[in-house]
C-alpha cells in the first residue's frame, strides 16, 4: 500500500514539474506580467486611475504598464495629476501608451510622458490647447423679468457669472489665465516627448492629427493596435513570448450612479464657475 502511495506521489510531483517547465518555456519567466490601465471618456477625476497606477507600480511581478487611452480630454488638474504620476512610475518601470479611437487634448497630455506611444493610423490625437466656456443667460433673464443683485468684495469677484456679459478687461484677465495653462500644456508635451518647446508651440493651436500624421510629426512613436503595444511592452522588458496581461475589473457604472459619485462629478465639473479644460470639442 505504501509503495502504491509513494508511486502516485512521485507521478504527481513529476506532473507538476513538467507543467511548470512547459509554462516557463511557452510564456517566459513565471510571474512576468504587464498591467493594462484604461482611461476612457472625459477625464473628470484622476483618483481611480492614480490608485490603479500605484497598485501596479508596487507589484514586482508587473514589468510594464500599458495605458490604454480613449479620451477627448477633460479637466486640466486631473490630467496634470495623471501626467505627474506617470512620470514617477517611469522611474520604476516602463510605461507604454496605446491610443484608441481618440486620445486628444487631455488624452494626449497624459500620454506625453510615456516611454513609448502607439496609436492606430486613424486615431484622432493632438488638439494641444485649452478651452474655457462661460454661458451667458443675461438676455434670457431680461426677457423673463428676472434680475440678479450681486454683492462682491472685489471688482472681478463675479468675473465668471452667467448672469452678465464679460467686459473687455475681464476677457483679457481670463485670456491671460488660459494662455498660462496653455503654456503649461506645451511645456509638458515638450518635456514628455523630448522635443523643443517652440517645435511643439507650432502644433499647439488646437488642431487634431491622425495617428499617421502624429507619427510623422514626432508626437507618437509607432503605429499599431493594443496587441502591438502589449508586444512592445514585453520586448522592452525582456519578457519572452506573449506577456500575461492583468487589469483591474471595471466598476459597474450603475453602482457608481447609485452611490451618487457620477452625478456629483458631473455637476461639479459643469457648475464650478471658471472651468479650464484640456478638451477636444465638436
Amino acid at each position: 500500500m505504501k509503495k502504491v502511495l509513494i508511486f502516485f506521489i512521485i507521478v504527481f510531483v513529476v506532473v507538476i514539474i513538467l507543467s511548470l517547465l512547459m509554462t516557463i518555456t511557452n510564456k517566459g519567466p513565471l510571474g512576468d506580467k504587464v498591467a493594462l490601465v484604461r482611461v476612457s471618456g472625459v477625464i473628470i477625476d484622476s483618483t481611480d486611475v492614480i490608485e490603479e497606477l500605484k497598485e501596479h507600480a508596487k507589484d514586482g511581478s508587473i514589468k510594464a504598464i500599458i495605458l490604454r487611452v480613449d479620451s477627448p480630454g477633460g479637466a486640466v488638474a486631473p490630467s496634470q495629476e495623471i501626467y505627474e504620476e506617470i512620470k514617477k512610475i517611469k522611474e520604476k518601470k516602463k510605461v507604454i501608451v496605446s491610443m484608441g479611437t481618440v486620445a486628444a487634448s487631455g488624452g494626449y497630455y497624459i500620454s506625453a510622458p510615456a516611454d513609448k506611444i502607439v496609436a492606430n493610423a486613424g486615431t484622432l490625437t493632438g488638439s494641444i490647447g485649452v478651452i474655457m466656456e462661460i454661458p451667458n443667460v443675461e438676455g434670457l433673464m431680461k426677457k423673463i423679468g428676472v434680475e440678479t443683485q450681486v454683492i462682491k468684495s472685489g471688482e472681478h469677484k463675479d468675473i465668471a457669472s452667467v448672469f452678465k456679459a464679460l467686459k473687455p478687461e475681464e476677457k483679457q484677465i481670463l485670456q491671460t489665465v488660459l494662455d498660462d495653462v496653455h503654456d503649461q500644456f506645451i511645456r509638458a508635451v515638450s518635456d514628455g516627448r523630448k522635443m523643443k518647446f517652440e517645435e511643439i508651440r507650432k502644433l499647439a493651436d488646437g488642431r487634431v492629427f491622425t495617428g499617421k500624421m502624429a507619427k510623422e510629426l514626432g508626437l507618437i512613436d509607432e503605429l499599431g493596435n493594443l496587441q502591438d503595444a502589449i508586444k512592445l511592452a514585453g520586448e522592452m522588458t525582456g519578457i519572452k513570448g506573449e506577456p500575461q496581461v492583468v487589469q483591474k475589473k471595471e466598476k459597474f457604472g450603475f453602482l457608481e450612479l447609485l452611490k451618487g459619485e457620477l452625478p456629483r462629478k458631473l455637476i461639479d465639473n459643469v457648475f464650478q464657475g471658471i472651468s479650464l479644460k484640456y478638451l477636444m470639442t465638436p
